[in-house]
């Protein structure tokens, strides 16, 4: 009967081991590896790997005699079996660049949390908070062009040193929002 028992509850987790596994959160102490890349290579495209992250956002309000209280998560994820990797060379270094993707996901996470945090609730709440959220992801996609477009998809080093400072101070700077 404990077996049975066992694999009920075996059986019941699955689908949440499978859903765990379609997203990684962003973690400091968790970088990527080239595991983590589970799809399948896009070979007629001229880089040599590609990190599909972006930022997920709820929230909800209760309203009292006090005001409008906001409560909201934003998360910033790696998508395994959206992202790739071709057969390379600099194995660390190529891994560093799409961690860096990863990386300036999570500052504007970051910045959304901050934006949110200092929001005061207008008459059409869900329209600001969803105008927040577009100015922030519309930024976060220009600066993942800027950062490929600079570091030609890492073949640049130079450039690629310069974006990791930067983005390790963005980071810094905003550490008080991070997740």
């Amino acid at each position: 009967m404990k077996c049975w028992g066992f694999l009920v509850i075996f059986v019941l987790s699955l689908p949440l081991l499978a859903q765990e596994a379609d997203k990684i959160s962003w973690d400091k102490t968790r970088p990527l590896t080239w595991e983590d890349f589970k799809a399948s290579p896009k070979k007629q495209l001229a880089y040599k790997a590609n990190t599909n992250s972006g930022l997920s956002f709820s929230w909800s309000s209760t309203e009292s005699s006090s005001g409008i209280k906001l409560t909201f998560e934003v998360e910033s994820n790696f998508y395994p079996n959206q992202s790739w990797v071709k057969e390379i060379q600099e194995v660390d270094y190529l891994l560093a660049h799409e961690q860096l993707h990863f990386d300036i996901t999570e500052l504007h996470a970051r910045k959304l949390r901050m934006a949110l945090k200092n929001y005061e609730p207008g008459r059409n709440m869900k329209k600001e908070l969803n105008d927040i959220y577009s100015k922030i992801e519309q930024q976060r996609r220009e600066m993942q062009n800027q950062f490929d477009k600079e570091t030609n998809h890492s073949i640049n080093k130079e450039a690629e040193y310069k974006w990791r400072q930067f983005i390790e101070k963005e980071l810094q700077q905003l550490i008080e929002y991070s997740s």
